[in-house]
């Protein structure tokens, strides 16, 4: 007996909904049955080139499902000739090898009958990449044409320059001919007298003075539209956008360093032998961390192009691209709490936390924690949006970008306001951490996300009751609990316990 073959029946369900609510083609049609006795109605939708059927079009599962690559399909006759007019629309789709039986089809009407036909025909991915190959050749023979164009104004503006520079040249001729002309002529007639040479002396002097008030004049224009309020927002407005260029290049390369410094050889260190993390707690931990310097690295190019072009610059189509990608920072900022946490409890894996301070240890990270890389992307949204405010306070109202940049600028704040609200609590994750690294021994309870950073440094009295924060008694059971974890931090069975630290003695938690 053949074995069947093997289906996943769960993508094909989910491709058969998805053809249920979008698809190319969806109605009711008549099924001939297997033994072409009876004609079922069914709810057929067509998504690419799978056709679809349900019992209803109510049904939440497709019981059929029809591979349409390959195929052929056309207008059938009746196969009752006695029948009315209105019921011979039938159709059937050939799949052109024996082991498959046709499929014979009807409907109610000939136009419904013609679409379906019509577009079960161009459910083909031959058809398509037929199509695409005919596009991509015409494509390539508009390049040509563009190239031959392009060819051909080079030769004309060369001979157009070629032109100007002979008519130049005719020029410099004809005066000098002219000149040769007045010396003949002025040789021929007497000698010149007093007057002449005094109104030649006149007219030079006049010359000099003209020249000299349209220097001054000019020089005096340019003066004042230095001065002028105009040209110094200008100038500060040029020097708002250097200075973004430059925040930009240094934030994709802090991007970078958090990418190819600590996610992906921790990536690799997931897929070895002995992982000291999994690949869910990597992809916890940098969600969204490599799109983002993708993101950015484009922002940045594009930045670059734009002030490569100065002094026109054009920022606002920069803007227009990176707000549809601003819900890839909200999922960040969404999740960077709980990828700080992860952190800690990796952490506690000696394997991992000697592996992670051999990556921060590297050059390029200049003594900066992996918590202060995955803090970056926190600043960048208000960076922008103080960005844009400053350019918005040196961009003039009838400034063709105003609009789209005080659009930008009020998306922006609409995300921070948002971000804002879901920071507070990775903050305080974050500050335990950091104090955590300072002890020499290390704090397994700072670990503990559940702790909330209250403050850091010396008690403001002497003895038990000083050193309590305010609303809290020497009975709290909380403070005596944290009270035996900073006199007795042990790191594992059988080990002494360790005197309290003097870093542990100035912490307040509660």
């Amino acid at each position: 007996m053949q074995k069947g073959m093997r289906l996943n029946d769960g993508h094909a369900v989910y491709l058969g909904l998805l053809a249920k609510k979008d698809g190319a083609r969806r109605g009711y049609l008549s099924k001939r049955s297997a033994d072409n006795a009876k004609w079922h109605p069914k709810w057929f939708a067509l998504l690419q080139n799978m056709l679809f059927y349900f019992e209803n079009d109510s049904s939440s599962r497709p019981a059929g499902l029809y591979l349409l690559e390959g195929c052929l399909c056309d207008r059938a006759p009746s196969p009752k000739p006695k029948d009315p007019l209105e019921k011979q629309h039938y159709f059937t789709v050939n799949f052109n090898h024996e082991n498959q039986k046709t499929l014979e089809l009807r409907t109610e009407d000939a136009k419904d009958c013609d679409e379906w036909v019509a577009a079960i025909s161009h459910a083909s991915y031959r058809t398509l990449a037929t199509e695409h190959e005919a596009l991509m050749q015409k494509y390539l023979h508009l390049l040509q044409i563009v190239e031959t164009e392009k060819t051909v104004a080079k030769q004309l503006r060369q001979q157009i320059e070629d032109g100007e520079i002979e008519t130049e040249r005719l020029k410099s001729e004809i005066a000098a001919l002219l000149k040769d002309n007045e010396r003949i002529q002025s040789n021929q007639t007497s000698a010149p007298n007093d007057d002449d040479s005094d109104i030649k002396k006149i007219k030079k002097v006049q010359s000099f003075l003209r020249g000299w008030l349209c220097r001054r004049k000019w020089k005096t224009i340019i003066q004042d539209y230095i001065r002028s309020p105009h040209a110094d927002s200008m100038r500060k407005r040029n020097q708002v956008v250097f200075s973004m260029l430059e925040a930009e290049a240094e934030y994709v390369q802090q991007l970078h360093i958090l990418v190819n410094n600590f996610l992906r050889p921790l990536r690799m260190a997931a897929s070895s032998k002995r992982p000291p993390i999994t690949h869910d707690d990597v992809s916890s931990i940098f969600l969204n961390s490599e799109t983002i310097m993708f993101l950015h690295q484009i922002f940045y190019q594009g930045l670059k192009a734009r002030i490569s072009s100065w002094p026109t610059l054009v920022l606002a189509d920069l803007f227009d691209i990176l707000l549809p990608m601003l819900n890839i920072y909200q999922e960040f900022v969404r999740n960077h709490q709980y990828s700080l946490q992860i952190l800690a409890h990796c952490k506690q894996n000696r394997d991992f936390d000697k592996l992670l301070k051999h990556y921060e240890a590297k050059p390029d990270c200049e003594e900066r924690t992996l918590e202060t890389f995955l803090t970056y992307p926190m600043f960048q949204i208000p960076r922008y949006i103080l960005t844009l405010h400053e350019l918005l306070a040196h961009t003039p109202h009838e400034h063709v970008e105003r609009n789209s940049l005080d659009y930008a600028k009020s998306k922006l704040e609409e995300l921070s306001r948002i971000m804002h609200d879901e920071v507070s609590d990775t903050e305080n994750i974050r500050k335990n951490l950091a104090i955590e690294r300072m002890i020499a021994e290390g704090c397994e309870i700072l670990l503990d996300t559940s702790q909330t950073f209250v403050r850091q440094g010396g008690a403001p009295g002497r003895g038990r009751a000083a050193r309590l924060p305010r609303g809290h008694t020497q009975g709290s059971p909380r403070i005596e609990e944290l009270g035996r974890h900073s006199q007795h931090p042990e790191r594992g069975s059988g080990t002494k316990p360790l005197p309290p630290s003097p870093v542990m003695l100035r912490l307040f938690l509660c």
